[in-house]
This record gives structure tokens, C-alpha cells and sequence, in this order.
């Protein structure tokens, strides 16, 4: 599958206040490109799975709730999770992109990469946010980031909940939220305590990078645009070729053309008598 160019009129920064995109494509990418079969349903959503059915993506638009991403990963095809992160409506697409590529890579090296994660220490999972100037709270209970602007976080518990709590309930481990309070501006990303570090931090730095980011205006959440830096993108210049081919549009379309009149059709007083139609020449 070719990689997905970004398109949108407008340059959006920071990430987390940009809202999503209308279409999922460009987090579905790095699957597909490694052999992942799709499947849809009659309301559009989207499943993905690898060929062994160890790792399973939902893409569900029409969902029954707010969650518009779901990931399982199964050391058994036939068992529950291992892990499960899951993203809401509002949340960047590019957030999501960040994850799906980073597992793609994960599955080329075999299972021991993709379902294991204690591999990496956690603080891999933090250190972009702390690089990026994020403010970090320590308590007995998580450990808080909270972005300059205040309107985006990470929490992680430092609670191990139950598999059980956190597949069926709503208890995260790791959390990652964003976007101005509200339904359709602030959104939640979350990964159970197995999910490898390595994929959180792929999330965490993309994330925390500053560059801008390409939407349509409808895409961007309306609460969040106070507080988001926003720039209309510059039309490109017309290259001197462009602007041959565009005069030459414009001379074909304005050729005259001889202009045939149609036939006048006289109608007489009776009823249901009409008489022939006669053309009209100009002399």
C-alpha cells in the first residue's frame, strides 16, 4: 500500500489540539504494507488482523461508543488479550500512525518483540515528555505529565489493576488524554499494563513533537482553536508551465462558436391545432 501523503488547508500545532482525520488510511498503512488482511462490515468499520491472528485493529467509526480505535494482541489466537490500547474519535490520527508503525516493526521481529514488555524500562515511555518540557508530578499513586499549556497529560498508575479490570472495566494503567474538555475536543488514548514500553514510547514522542501538523478546518475540534496555533497553508506559485497550460485552458474555452437557434413553434387559438415550426434566417 503507497504511504499516504498528509493534505489539509490549514498547519495545526500542538499535535494534541489538531483533532483527527476524516479518514484512518494513513494508520492502517503500516499494517496493510506488512501482509495484514482487511476486512469491513455493512457500517464501514474496518478490521485488521495479521495472517497468524495474533494481533487484531478495529477501526470503528461506527462504533458503539467513543472508541474509534481498538488494538488486541493475543499470545493465543482463541485466548483473551494480552494487551489492548485503544484511542477515542477526537484523538490525532498521527498519534495512532506513531503506534500502528511501530508495532508493524515489532511484528517483522517475531512475538517475543510485540508481546512482551518488559523489555524496556518505563521511563522510556516518559523521557520524550520530559525532553519536550512537560511538567512531571510524582505521588504515591501515579506519576502525572502535564503539558506547558495544560491541555494535554499522561498518567501512569502505579497500581497494577487485575487483566480483568482492565479489559472489561474502565481502569487504565497508562493514560494519555488531550484537547480542551468536552465530547468532541478531548480525547483518551489507553494501553494496558502488558502493552511493550517501546510502542508507548512511540506514541509519547510523536506526541510531544512540536512540528505542525496538516487538517481541513472542519477536522480541527472548534473548542480547541483558541489555544491552537493555526496557519492557513500558502497556495504554491504557479510555475511559468502552469501558467502557459492555464492560458491555454482558458483560450479553448473561449472560441466562439456559431449559435444555432432553435425552431419557434407558433400555437394557433384553437384547441390541439398547431401549426408547423418555421427557422428564421437572418438575412
Amino acid at each position: 500500500m503507497p504511504t499516504i501523503a498528509p493534505d489539509g488547508d490549514l498547519y495545526v500545532s500542538p499535535l494534541y489540539l489538531a483533532g483527527c482525520t476524516v479518514t484512518g488510511d494513513p494508520a492502517l498503512a503500516p499494517l496493510l504494507d506488512h501482509g495484514f488482511a482487511l476486512h469491513d462490515d455493512e457500517l464501514a468499520n474496518v478490521y485488521v488482523s495479521s495472517p497468524q491472528r495474533h494481533i487484531r485493529l478495529g477501526y470503528l467509526p461506527e462504533g458503539p461508543d467513543n472508541t474509534l480505535w481498538k488494538v488486541a494482541v493475543h499470545a493465543d489466537p482463541f485466548g483473551p488479550p494480552h494487551w489492548m490500547p485503544t484511542f477515542d474519535t477526537p484523538t490525532p490520527t498521527e498519534l495512532v500512525t506513531a503506534f500502528t508503525t511501530a508495532l508493524a516493526t515489532s511484528y517483522t521481529k517475531g512475538p517475543d518483540t510485540y508481546l512482551s514488555g518488559t523489555a524496556h524500562p518505563n521511563d522510556q515511555a516518559l523521557r520524550p515528555l520530559t525532553q519536550a518540557g512537560w511538567t512531571r508530578t510524582d505521588t504515591w499513586a501515579a506519576t502525572l505529565f502535564t503539558a506547558p499549556d495544560q491541555l494535554a497529560g499522561l498518567t501512569y498508575s502505579r497500581q497494577l489493576p487485575s487483566s480483568q479490570a482492565e479489559l472489561h472495566f474502565d481502569t487504565h494503567r497508562w493514560l494519555l488524554w488531550g484537547g480542551q474538555d468536552g465530547y468532541s475536543s478531548r480525547w483518551y488514548a489507553s494501553f494496558t499494563s502488558r502493552t511493550p514500553i517501546h510502542l508507548i514510547a512511540a506514541t509519547t514522542a510523536r506526541l510531544a513533537d512540536p512540528a505542525p501538523v496538516l487538517r481541513y478546518a472542519p477536522e480541527v475540534p472548534s473548542r480547541n482553536r483558541g489555544a491552537a496555533h493555526i496557519t492557513p497553508v500558502t497556495p504554491p506559485v504557479p510555475t511559468p508551465l502552469d501558467v502557459r497550460r492555464a492560458s491555454a485552458a482558458r483560450a479553448r474555452t473561449t472560441i466562439p462558436r456559431a449559435v444555432v437557434r432553435a425552431p419557434t413553434v407558433a400555437t394557433a387559438s384553437g384547441p390541439s391545432a398547431v401549426l408547423p415550426g418555421r427557422t428564421f434566417r437572418r438575412r
